[in-house]
């Protein structure tokens, strides 16, 4: 630790030090002043000869240091914007020179096939970018929409190493990780549960999306607190030049955008604005009168429809001063309440926070900072019998606080380091499968600092990074060197791998009662594991706690066909080298009277150990009308729980997603988009059979051979022993726009889903035998108008 500080304070004197010319600023969207993201910035002498570039950040912010003295011109693009000028003089070798641009939408736009080289194709050189997929909210409209509503969930679906549990109360299963060990961020803060109910929804608005990060594994270390990926979600500020806005409407839910200045005098990018969103579902009211035959129970021919209800409200305030620095303040809350005759669901999240950008006049560093906090609450009431039902319940709430610092350097090199401190509190209760209570309570907090350092030369692009994890209420303290290392072979062909360790603090309990998930607890990793634990490779270790670890180790290439397709093949290992889960097999209370038994029967929770290994291929053809998205994954997931090697419930062995979109007309105002998922089978625990169990209410004197129990307990067969049938589905969506005067316009969405309509299992009642399946064919149509 101490050896990490002191290279950590000689870096940051070194980079103060290096007093040269930079030439920075911000592109700006002319339109609504927000800042645009990934887009190239060159920096040329007066015969067009280019000198240096630069790609913007998420906050449209650029940097060109190391400029000689001289005349240049400053040149800003984008595909789809008229490109701008600058004409700049350096006089001197050290300082800082501003250069602001606002790009104005082209009236007309050409073939992207006429840019010859995009800030896509410059990023693919001088970034890494291994295991990751890159998203803007157009890139998510090219998705096909699910109930004629775009939601973000329709690009996790479809991103490679990525499987999803379908269309009701679905989750998130990323290259052998379960959804708590994915972590999801909306402007810095966590996220604990993505999802609707109905798992065609998140809780995101694609309308505020400014960008959408995706790590599937090897991400360097500025992220921590997971083990497996991460999904970092931006949203866009308020608009700066005018009051603005969209309402839409369809069978599934009805949401409204409003957004603009505080004053009406905001002529510049500056000022400060609001930006609101708020959405509603309607399916559990329109269901029963437009899709009478969903959930009909084929014994009593009643229907319940599709019982979902949600809510989900956003807000933020965001000023910005007259240079590049910012202030916001945001909040959100969403409800979730889903009712079946076997099983009732209900959530809820809320949560805020602060975040600031400062870009000082005379420094080469830019200070990102966030305070936030948020909370999840769950509960499942599931029937176990006739009469009775079993109540589970989980809690988790938290804050976080850091820092962020940047340091632009020559050749878009680029050095960068933080800290943040967290705090989190936890409330678990659940039952085994042999009904044995548990439950835990706690509060813990951790603190986080890393170093990150990227290189690029000619060829090579090196990213070394370390993270320093310390979890002060184990006492323990987690070092987490990574590296990313890319080779550029050639302009069309590149080579790339990436590695490290991870950990984590929270882990996650769900039942294997059911053969398909639908709770999962939360909780901080437990103490009260077993004292010692003998690996799959033999390897004996004495847990202190059930604090999560794990090692990647990802090797890929890529290749450009032309400037429109390209591939990108991955091979991945991941091995969790310590993973907490709930003890299935305890029979006896962690008690002096049972002193003798051994830990694994009377513990609440378990060390485990694992490996997921496979690879995914990603085929992409990209045009102003066509776009094209192939994903073929092959992954395998097993588990060592100390006796046996057994396949978790999200172990898919093949999975493919196919995705095209084609715009129609001269105005390219008609878009038919299609989509076809197929996943191989889950493993299940089946039943093999029932029984009258005996709970001695009479205590020793319980005479059972005349008692007559009335519960009916369930025996359970081999543990995952058996796969659900393959899950595949085909859905399609039509979009037409129409534009009008002012800026404004509608669009109407027509999107079927599951048009063969394919019947995949949803939930399986071990008692009642009842088989709840994903939806059936489901047509929508949904009308949007915007301001």
């Amino acid at each position: 630790m101490k050896l990490y500080l002191v290279s950590l304070f000689s870096l940051m004197s070194l980079f103060s030090l290096a007093q040269e010319t930079t030439i920075r600023g911000t592109v700006y969207n002319k339109t609504n002043g927000e800042p645009m993201p990934y887009e190239k910035v060159r920096l040329m002498k007066r015969d067009s000869s280019t000198v240096a570039g630069a790609i913007t950040d998420i906050d449209g912010l650029y940097s060109i240091p190391g400029i000689s003295p001289g005349k240049y011109i400053v040149k800003a693009e984008s595909f789809g914007y008229e490109s701008q000028t600058q004409d700049i003089e350096v006089v001197k070798s050290s300082g800082f020179i501003d250069v602001v641009f606002e790009l104005k939408k082209q009236e007309a736009v050409q073939d992207i096939g006429e840019v010859q080289v995009t800030a896509e194709s410059k990023r693919k050189k001088n970034e890494v970018l291994i295991s990751t997929i890159k998203l803007d909210k157009k890139g998510l409209e090219r998705i096909p929409s699910m109930g004629a509503e775009n939601d973000i969930v329709g690009a996790f679906s479809v991103t490679p190493g990525v499987v999803t549990t379908g269309d009701q109360g679905g989750q998130l299963y990323v290259r052998g990780g379960t959804p708590i060990q994915n972590k999801i961020l909306l402007d810095g803060m966590t996220i604990y549960n993505p999802f609707h109910s109905i798992g065609f929804f998140s809780i995101f608005e694609t309308e505020l999306v400014k960008n959408v990060d995706i790590y599937t594994g090897g991400f360097d270390a500025q992220y921590g607190g997971r083990i497996s990926s991460i999904m970092d979600i931006s949203y866009r500020d308020g608009n700066t030049k005018k009051f603005s806005g969209k309402v839409s409407a369809s069978p599934f839910m009805a949401k409204a955008v409003v957004e603009g200045p505080f004053s009406s005098k905001n002529k510049g990018p500056g000022g400060a604005t609001y930006i609101f969103s708020a959405k509603h579902s309607l399916i559990d009211y329109s269901s029963q009168t437009i899709y009478p035959n969903i959930n009909r129970d084929t014994t009593t021919g009643n229907s319940y429809g599709m019982p979902f209800n949600f809510t989900d409200l956003y807000g933020k305030i965001t000023f910005k001063g007259a240079g590049r620095s910012k202030f916001s303040a945001f909040g959100f809350h969403q409800t979730d309440r889903v009712q079946y005759p076997e099983a009732a669901i209900n959530w809820n999240q809320s949560g805020g926070g602060l975040n600031f950008l400062m870009v000082p006049q005379n420094s080469p560093l830019i200070m990102k900072g966030h305070l936030n906090g948020s909370q999840f609450k769950t509960t499942f009431d599931e029937a176990i019998s006739s009469t009775d039902t079993l109540e589970r319940f989980s809690s988790i709430g938290g804050f976080d606080l850091g820092f962020d610092f940047t340091y632009f350097l020559k050749n878009e090199s680029e050095f960068n380091y933080g800290f943040n401190f967290s705090g989190f509190s936890t409330n678990f209760e659940t039952y085994n499968e042999l009904k044995r209570k548990i439950e835990l309570q706690q509060f813990t907090t951790e603190i986080g600092a890393y170093v990150n350092y990227r290189l690029v030369t000619t060829r090579w692009v090196i990213q070394p990074s370390m993270r320093v994890q310390a979890y002060a209420s184990y006492g323990t303290i987690s070092p987490e060197p990574r590296l990313g290392i890319k080779f550029n072979a050639s302009e069309k062909l590149r080579f790339k791998a990436s590695g490290g360790r991870y950990s984590q603090n929270f882990t996650s309990a769900t039942s294997d009662k059911d053969v398909v998930k639908l709770f999962n607890g939360l909780l901080t990793a437990p103490t009260n594991v077993q004292e010692t634990f003998v690996s799959q490779f033999q390897k004996e270790k004495h847990p202190k706690n059930g604090l999560q670890y794990a090692y990647h180790a990802i090797f890929g290439v890529e290749y450009d066909f032309t400037k429109k397709l390209s591939m990108n093949l991955e091979g991945y290992y991941k091995y969790f080298s310590q993973l907490s889960n709930i003890n299935q097999n305890k029979l006896y209370d962690d008690i002096s009277q049972f002193s003798y038994i051994d830990d694994i029967y009377k513990k609440d929770f378990i060390i485990e150990d694992g490996v997921s290994y496979g690879a995914d291929l990603l085929l992409k053809y990209s045009d102003t009308r066509l776009f094209l998205w192939a994903v073929y994954s092959y992954g395998k997931n097993t588990r060592w729980d100390g006796f046996n090697t057994y396949y978790p419930v999200f172990d898919r062995r093949h999975n493919i997603n196919l995705v095209g979109t084609y715009l129609f007309g001269k105005k390219k105002d008609l878009e038919v988009s299609v989509r076809w998922n197929l996943g191989s089978g889950l493993p299940f625990t089946p039943t093999a059979g029932f029984y009258q169990e005996e709970n001695f209410s009479q205590g020793v004197t319980t005479n059972y051979t005349t008692n007559n129990p009335s519960y009916v307990a369930t025996l359970l067969g081999d543990f995952n022993s058996q796969r659900l049938p393959y899950y595949h589905r085909l859905d399609l969506t039509v979009k037409k726009q129409f534009k009008f005067k002012n800026d404004t316009g509608m669009e109407i969405v027509g999107s079927i889903t599951n048009i063969y309509n394919r019947k995949n299992i949803f939930y399986i009642n071990r008692v009642t035998s009842k088989t709840i399946y994903q939806f059936p064919i489901l047509p929508s149509l949904g009308v949007s108008y915007k301001w």
